[in-house]
């Protein structure tokens, strides 16, 4: 066996808290007071107010800032990918210099690092076609504001054209959220090399930390109170 019972349990418990967390957070009831979809309405607003103007230089600069913000964090998981590759590829050599740091878990052995080891890989894989799909989406994106309408065409093929690319856009964001989360699980799971009790303890503690950020923090007022005062 690999892994210990309490090892599996705590698995098992940041498993729940993360994917329940993700599904009820997309549940309606909850959704519309999120983060997410106050970017989204927010988009369209955006996406609207484009197809009034001929000049879309500023629209193609901001596209730009975002895609190199998720450009980076699937670089990053390319470079923690080959760290933790290497580190299982040590073996037996990376398993006696971590029996040499303090305050961790000394009931593991080599079998019990390595499959510890090899979760958190899977973690980063997850986020890496998490992040390169979002900065896929954000590329169709672009390429429906070079295809938006003209000022002259007609309102509602402007309404329709914003809809769909503020849709596209909260898509892409949604993949950045799901992949930017799995960070934050991968290093709560880190703790796990500690202790699974903590492990445990991190796991909970992302969730709070990310519905404080999603639907409690001082962003969202502000956001909501531009999009309230615009209606």
């Amino acid at each position: 066996m690999f892994l210990s019972g309490l090892d599996v349990i705590a698995l098992l418990v940041s498993f729940v808290v993360w994917t329940g967390y993700t599904l009820v957070a997309r549940l309606p009831r909850f959704n519309r007071y999120s983060l997410a979809y106050t970017t989204e309405q927010l988009r369209f607003k955006w996406m609207r107010r484009m197809c009034e103007t001929e000049v879309r230089v500023a629209d193609a600069s901001l596209m730009g800032n975002l895609m190199r913000s998720v450009a980076f964090f699937a670089s990053a998981s390319i470079l923690v990918l080959t760290g933790l590759v290497a580190l299982i590829g040590s073996g037996e050599r990376a398993f006696e210099v971590f029996q040499t740091l303090p305050f961790h878990d000394r009931t593991d052995n080599l079998g019990q690092f390595e499959t510890k080891a090899v979760l958190l890989v899977t973690v980063f894989i997850y986020a890496f076609f998490q992040i390169t799909w979002s900065l896929r989406q954000f590329n169709y994106t672009c390429i429906m504001i070079g295809a938006a309408p003209r000022v002259a065409d007609s309102d509602h093929e402007k309404d329709v054209f914003a809809r769909n690319a503020a849709r596209l856009g909260a898509m892409a964001a949604d993949s950045f959220n799901l992949g930017l989360r799995s960070y934050y699980f991968a290093l709560a799971m880190l703790s796990w090399f500690i202790s699974s009790w903590l492990f445990m303890a991190a796991s909970i503690l992302v969730v709070y930390v990310t519905f404080r950020r999603e639907f409690r923090s001082k962003s969202l007022v502000c956001l909501r109170h531009e999009l309230e005062h615009d209606l």
